[in-house]
């Protein structure tokens, strides 16, 4: 199985750090973010990766190569002009192959069960699986809202799809595909979002949509805040990130 990074964008909520250093290549704990990601993808037995670059791309590509040192074959997307989290995918479907993949965002930290994932995801035969959380800040990321059987039955608030007692939960960033996604992409002019466009022409059009929520460690650290606030924490010895990412 395959996965997909998404560290193209211009980390432009965590500037001036990221004027210099790509997104993914922040320091957390003394290594490049987009390490404990890999490391994550490997843990759950993923080999090959795509990453998608633009902004400072040279820099990541030049780090990572081929992903040998880090025992993976990593290829690599380039996009000339940003292309936004759909567009992006949809750029790299000829390095994605035909099979399921997991798609990662480039600026979070995560611990979940990624075989659990896709062990529910194709007991549902789902063709996408959203990792939900809940968080108390939920309408700040916005609302996934989920039945009892984990379906999507409401989106970011723009799906006219009635139900009770839904769970209201904010989306991660990982989520497992199946490559029949494909087919909802593309038709947009310029970059698009598949939060934005294609999940909601997919569930419009009745198809299999999941989201499995998960329990363990996760935090963004996509804004300035938020960034300053971990490596605070971790100065302080408040957090460990090998024992909050089972790396040992």
């Amino acid at each position: 199985m395959k996965a997909m990074i998404l560290a193209a964008g211009k980390g432009e909520r965590l500037r001036p750090l990221t004027d210099t250093v790509p997104k993914p290549m922040i320091p957390v704990a003394g290594r490049p973010l987009i390490e404990y990601t890999l490391s994550f993808l490997r843990r759950h037995g993923i080999g090959e990766v795509v990453i998608n670059l633009h902004h400072l791309g040279n820099v990541i590509e030049e780090h990572l190569g081929d992903g040998s040192r880090c025992g993976m074959k990593i290829s690599y997307s380039h996009e000339e002009h940003l292309l936004g989290t759909g567009g992006g995918i949809k750029h790299a479907e000829p390095l994605l192959g035909k099979d399921t993949f997991v798609v990662v965002n480039s600026d979070i930290l995560v611990d979940v069960d990624l075989g659990e994932v896709l062990r529910f995801h194709k007991d549902k035969k789902a063709t996408a699986t959203m990792v939900l959380r809940d968080d108390r800040d939920v309408d700040r990321y916005g609302a996934i809202e989920i039945d009892s059987q984990g379906c999507v039955r409401q989106f970011l608030g723009k799906l006219p799809f009635p139900g009770s007692g839904l769970r209201r939960l904010m989306f991660t960033g990982v989520h497992v595909l199946e490559p029949e996604i494909f087919s909802f992409m593309g038709q947009e002019q310029g970059p698009f979002s598949i939060t934005g466009s294609t999940y909601p022409a997919m569930l419009g059009a009745g198809e299999r949509v999941f989201g499995y929520e998960m329990k363990g460690f996760w935090i963004d650290l996509g804004m300035w805040s938020q960034y300053k606030g971990l490596v605070e924490r971790i100065d302080r010895g408040e957090i460990n990130l090998i024992d909050n990412l089972n790396m040992g």
